[in-house]
């Protein structure tokens, strides 16, 4: 399948969030109306705010009905699931905490709108065998969603424990979140380009900002760590690679992350325009941040 082929039923691309690209606003834009106009742009978004704290249903409810039809969203789990909340959760207990979230979720599934809830672990949820155990239970509690499911730790894709991983996510059903991130250590992996299922795959581009990837303890972390903007020949292999997915997958979600320095908007507008997808019309005001 070459690009020309492509429309925007194969590929759906996206940013992380609708409330800090300002650049793809009208000027006095309000915060209440910017995820309609954004639905209007773009086909895709991952709701990120869902990671701090559990959206109430009726809030999924009122995001899912401010957007078109064939909108979708992905929703990124709450981080007492993932094990990256510190202290204590605002839950009776761990089955609590996943049947709120489920409810929440139930919501936007109800509206056609409910793509797929991301587990993205931390990087020190390594390759071990009660972590495995722990993916199965999180399966099993979210049985009747599609879920993806992102690693932060190398161990999971080293050497043969790669085709291992690979192989359990096609067996529980995971749709795999694939990287494109600095490689970094340990607390980084590979790209790995496989899907694990063959209906949906999961990209998310969070820039190759080296020397900012493990400031998450740092005051100014959001400023450094997706601070990054591809350049048009790192666009054109991603151009490839997502032919290459869809030669095993029929659908692709690309999600561009690099937002620290405001360059996810204009990248995923790049990549829009290299596979001939129908790119965003941009306020006439905003038209000049986009040029090189």
């Amino acid at each position: 399948m070459n690009h020309t082929e492509l429309d925007d039923k194969n590929v759906q691309i996206g940013l992380s969030g609708w409330g800090d690209h300002d650049e793809i606003y009208p000027k006095g834009t309000k915060a209440g109306e910017k995820l309609q106009v954004y639905s209007n742009r773009f086909p895709i978004v991952e709701l990120d705010s869902s990671f701090y704290a559990v959206p109430s249903p009726e809030r999924m409810q009122k995001w899912s009905e401010q957007t078109p039809d064939s909108f979708g969203f992905i929703v990124k789990a709450y981080q007492g699931m993932t094990g990256h909340a510190r202290g204590k959760i605002p839950f009776a207990d761990t089955r609590s905490m996943f049947q709120a979230f489920r409810e929440s979720a139930e919501e936007m599934q109800k509206a056609g709108k409910l793509r797929a809830i991301l587990f993205q672990y931390p990087p020190w949820f390594d390759c071990d065998r009660k972590h495995v155990e722990m993916l199965r239970r999180t399966r099993e509690w979210m049985d009747g969603f599609p879920l993806a499911l992102e690693f932060r730790h190398q161990s999971w894709f080293h050497g043969e424990m790669m085709d291992k991983t690979l192989g359990f996510m096609r067996e529980e059903g995971w749709i795999h979140s694939i990287c494109d991130e600095p490689q970094a250590g340990e607390g980084s992996v590979p790209m790995i380009l496989e899907p694990t299922r063959d209906d949906f795959t999961l990209v998310r581009l969070h820039g190759r900002n080296a020397a900012g990837w493990h400031s998450s303890g740092q005051p100014n972390w959001r400023e450094v760590r997706y601070l990054y903007r591809y350049n048009e020949q790192e666009l054109l292999e991603w151009e490839g690679n997502i032919n290459k997915l869809l030669e095993s997958t029929q659908n692709c979600w690309v999600i561009f992350n690099n937002n620290s320095g405001g360059d996810a908007a204009g990248n995923a507008i790049q990549l829009m325009n290299l596979l001939n997808l129908e790119a965003p019309e941009l306020p006439p005001d905003q038209l000049t941040l986009f040029e090189d």
